[in-house]
């Protein structure tokens, strides 16, 4: 793994923007508009490097659905904050009738640098982004700068594929593709934009909407669109936190597709997911799989050892973008906090000429599917991070 700076393409953000990247740059706190598609610089890997970080994204996942069997088995819903009783018992239904249920993919963020194994942060399994950038736009930049070469990204075929071999788990009716109108970068809306196409190139009937548009119709109990037509099925890009305690969150219980055909609304990604995107799974793994070289120490009474040795992390159950993670020093008094958290072994995030990097490793249906790079300048991955092409050299 390496990090070479180059000349950026003429035109690059007319280039990206028309591939799907509407979101080229990144305004800052003191006004100034800076890329966040970065091609002044990019990545290079080997084969072997990438075979190999295939295999530990599809045991990473392995491991994680032997960690949610493990939750649901044991009743540890409470360690999620999954305290609704009703909400807990869907989600192990879910989990139980799974191969009945629809589900796409997931993003895993790991720490690597080249050098030892790569090790898991977290896993974002029910609503990842960064998706279009790396499926589409940093692709076509290789086919220019690099022809010849290859890169980790089967992304598109895989999404097209995966839709394929769903559809006989789809509700009859087309599927719905909703966003939130919140978006206000569009990062959201091309995200599901851009699934609804490998959906359409799959052969299935799509349809567009926002999240606020869903509306319920009292008198037959059952989610509609805006011209009142049933919403049998419909892909989200809305976290089932909010989904399940928003206004609305009653009757998106009460009328659950969990399998079987039982209720009247299929959601994508399913309500089981909620057992992947939950901080608690980083110490849940770390129990049932201690010492793995691909997993960090993680905790949820509070940071133990790690505040004497490493330092930690101490990350919320829930969040995205970095939000409300804080990091600690070793030696530092040890800070357990109020709301749920998940302490993790601190581990800097690897530094190429002072850009902390991060690789989003992308998984459709339980296989590595893609790879998207974002640099940070300092040890958060927040909503200032870069995305940066790779390719296989």
């Amino acid at each position: 793994m390496k990090r070479h700076t180059i000349e950026p393409r003429p035109g690059w953000q007319e280039t990206v923007e028309g591939q799907g990247c509407i979101y080229p740059l990144t305004r800052y706190p003191d006004g100034s508009l800076r890329p966040y598609w970065d091609e002044s610089a990019y990545y290079e890997f080997s084969l072997p490097e990438v075979e190999a970080l295939e295999e530990t994204v599809e045991e990473l996942h392995a491991m994680c659905l032997a960690a949610a069997a493990h939750i649901v088995e044991r009743d540890r819903f409470a360690d999620l904050g999954i305290t609704d009783p009703r909400l807990a018992s869907l989600v192990g239904e879910a989990w139980r009738r799974r191969d009945e249920l629809p589900s796409l993919y997931g993003r895993f963020d790991l720490h690597y640098d080249g050098s030892g194994p790569a090790r898991m942060l977290e896993y974002n399994a029910d609503t990842p982004t960064s998706l279009v950038e790396a499926a589409s736009p940093q692709w076509f930049w290789m086919e220019e700068r690099f022809p010849g070469a290859d890169q980790w990204n089967s992304l598109h075929e895989r999404l097209v594929d995966a839709w394929k071999r769903q559809a006989p788990l789809l509700p009859p009716g087309p599927v719905y593709f909703a966003h939130s109108e919140g978006d206000e970068l569009g990062e959201d809306l091309m995200t599901v934009a851009y699934l609804r196409e490998t959906a359409q190139q799959a052969g299935l009937d799509t349809e567009a909407l926002s999240v606020e548009q869903i509306g319920w119709d009292r008198i037959t109990g059952r989610f509609v669109d805006e011209r009142l037509r049933f919403i049998r099925c419909c892909f989200k890009l809305y976290p089932w936190e909010w989904l399940a305690t928003d206004r609305f969150g009653p009757h998106v219980l009460d009328t659950l597709d969990n399998g079987g055909g039982t209720g009247s609304t299929c959601w994508i990604e399913p309500v089981w997911k909620m057992l992947l995107s939950n901080k608690a799974l980083l110490a849940v793994l770390w129990e049932l799989y201690p010492g793995h070289p691909n997993l960090l120490p993680a905790y949820l009474d509070g940071p133990r050892e790690l505040a004497g040795r490493r330092g930690y992390a101490a990350k919320p159950l829930l969040g995205r973008e970095g939000a409300g993670v804080t990091l600690h020093q070793p030696g530092e008094p040890p800070v357990v906090r109020e709301e749920g958290c998940c302490y993790q072994e601190l581990a800097p995030l690897p530094d190429f000429d002072g850009n902390r990097t991060v690789l989003g490793a992308w998984v459709v249906e339980g296989e590595a599917a893609g790879l998207g790079i974002r640099e940070s300048s300092g040890l958060i991955t927040d909503g200032y991070a870069r995305f940066l092409p790779h390719v296989i050299l």
